[in-house]
């Protein structure tokens, strides 16, 4: 998935172009900790989670975090370690287990999501320990980060010039990548879902369960179908929602995103325009014209930040993005475009968007868990590009993009002329990094597992309701459908029905029909 976030997650547009990701070792299956012909994972396999209260002023007084170790490297599982950060709520009724979440992505801390937004999930507590984990790579399980690698390569992309000569881009990014290898440490090589689902197997067994329970949310689709294909075994009761691609190149799920963001904008627009307040008036289509020339202002003509820099157009696409994923956000971000339009105050519309400088992360992948405030401000970003470049094989040459990119250029921006510019830079955003693995594309196909739930959103900006119907194809008779005809990205937040569909498979084991919808709700 590309730079597909979480509804409560964000990026920064120069820290995330700049990303990198190195591949995985090895496409093939990992060995599970019972195969005797693979490396001795024993005492990964033995631990259990010691919990205590979490630490941090913010922290929910009942919220527990805990860690667990696991390997560096699954295939050289004596040649280090690390430690991933846990939290939960445990089970205020008679415990069945537990229930474990992924906030998406890739690169959402899920220990700060949990702490956040756990109204969403206590009535999971009836039956479950509810638990989140910040993924190797994220939060406070060693970030990644590139520092300040990032900014000219991400200059050098954003300019006019990148489709007449992208050569000195190209070369950017290849400085770019190195800046994020020395600013992140060895996590960086083993980065990827296919470790992260492994480590997710060593979450099961620490926790004290036979079968992983999961919900997973956008880029959390991905990790469990991954889980299902190396552990099918061991899965319990599984929903996806908001489900990810897992054929599609890096390159075709950028237009995707380009188109869903266009669509999601035009109704915010619409919806916008019927009230007096708007800033852009009460005419739809001058309104649409409007956010376009805005866009193209900032670019030649970036707003002054109190964080040093300029606000630009390519920021502005990015921070609409983001609010862009839930109805409950457009308010918000009707009151953010006024301020930047009547008074040029960015900071409202900023808050959208991860911003600040990247505080390098090096010392802080040698032991232990990472304090809250010593992770960097662009491991988000940092952490996305990683695990999509680790989970992507594909590797376009410099001369096939210098061929390719004003074709592709003019595809984006015929997509969006908001959007299309923004999310062209990831059909970049591996360039002259290790192949990625293969694993995703060729195994993760018809698995032998119990049933399990996947919700597809037919509004949703971020991950097209064509991806759960050709996802659920994929992982065969064991996917069911649940077609929420709502918007916004995933349907459990938004959507009452999904929610109560969803609890009652997660908490009973009741599932709905194959194919079986939720009508169009709006929390406005």
């Amino acid at each position: 998935m590309v730079a597909k976030l979480s509804r409560r997650s964000a990026a920064p547009r120069r820290a995330l172009t700049g990303a990198v990701g190195l591949a995985l070792l090895g496409a093939g299956l990992p060995a599970a900790a019972s195969d005797r012909a693979g490396p001795d994972l024993t005492r990964f396999y033995a631990q259990k989670v010691a919990w205590s209260r979490c630490d941090g002023p913010d922290m929910p007084t009942d919220l527990q975090c805990g860690k667990v170790t696991v390997p560096l490297d699954y295939a050289r599982p004596g040649a280090g370690t690390l430690d991933l950060a846990l939290a939960r709520y445990r089970a205020t009724g008679k415990k069945r287990g537990s229930v474990v979440l992924n906030f998406g992505g890739p690169g959402g801390a899920g220990v700060n999501e949990l702490a956040s937004g756990a109204k969403e999930f206590m009535g999971l507590t009836n039956s479950y320990d509810v638990v989140a984990f910040d993924p190797r790579g994220v939060g406070r399980s060693s970030p990644v980060s590139c520092g300040n690698g990032s900014e000219e390569a991400a200059a050098a992309l954003d300019a006019d010039t990148d489709v007449s000569d992208p050569k000195a881009g190209l070369e950017l990014l290849r400085k770019a990548a190195a800046a994020c290898a020395r600013n992140s440490g060895p996590v960086l090589r083993h980065i990827g879902t296919v470790n992260a689902s492994r480590d997710l197997d060593v979450i099961r067994q620490a926790v004290g369960d036979q079968k992983l329970n999961y919900l997973g949310f956008s880029y959390g689709t991905r990790l469990g179908a991954v889980y299902a294909a190396q552990f099918p075994g061991k899965v319990g009761r599984l929903v996806l929602d908001g489900v990810d691609t897992l054929t599609e190149p890096l390159a075709e799920q950028g237009l995707a995103g380009a188109e869903g963001q266009q669509r999601a904008l035009e109704d915010f627009i619409t919806w916008c325009t019927k009230d007096v307040a708007c800033p852009f008036g009460q005419d739809p289509r001058a309104a649409r014209e409007q956010v376009v020339r805005l866009v193209r202002s900032l670019d030649e003509n970036p707003v002054p930040t109190g964080l040093g820099g300029g606000f630009t157009g390519q920021d502005l696409a990015g921070a609409i993005g983001q609010a862009l994923y839930s109805r409950r956000l457009w308010p918000s971000l009707e009151r953010a475009l006024a301020d930047l339009l009547e008074d040029g105050d960015t900071r409202a519309v900023m808050g959208f968007a991860s911003a600040g400088t990247a505080v390098p992360a090096r010392e802080a992948h040698h032991s232990g868990l990472v304090d809250e405030e010593d992770v960097p401000v662009d491991n988000l970003p940092a952490a996305l590009m990683a695990v999509n470049c680790a989970d992507d094989p594909d590797r376009p040459t410099a001369g096939r993009i210098t061929r390719d990119l004003g074709r592709l250029r003019a595809r984006y921006e015929d997509a969006s002329p908001v959007f299309g510019r923004y999310r062209l830079t990831e059909v970049l955003m591996c360039y002259g990094r290790p192949r990625g693995t293969d694993f995703i594309r060729d195994e993760v196909h018809d698995v032998r597992t119990p049933k399990m739930l996947l919700v597809g959103t037919r509004g949703d900006p971020a991950t097209p309701y064509r991806w759960t119907v050709e996802t659920a194809q994929r992982l065969g008779s064991s996917a069911v459908v649940l077609d929420n005809r709502g918007e916004g990205h995933t349907g459990y937040a938004s959507a009452k029905c999904v929610h109560r569909k969803v609890d009652a498979f997660l908490l009973n084991g009741s599932l709905p029909a194959d194919g079986s919808s939720c009508g169009s709700e709006h929390d406005d």
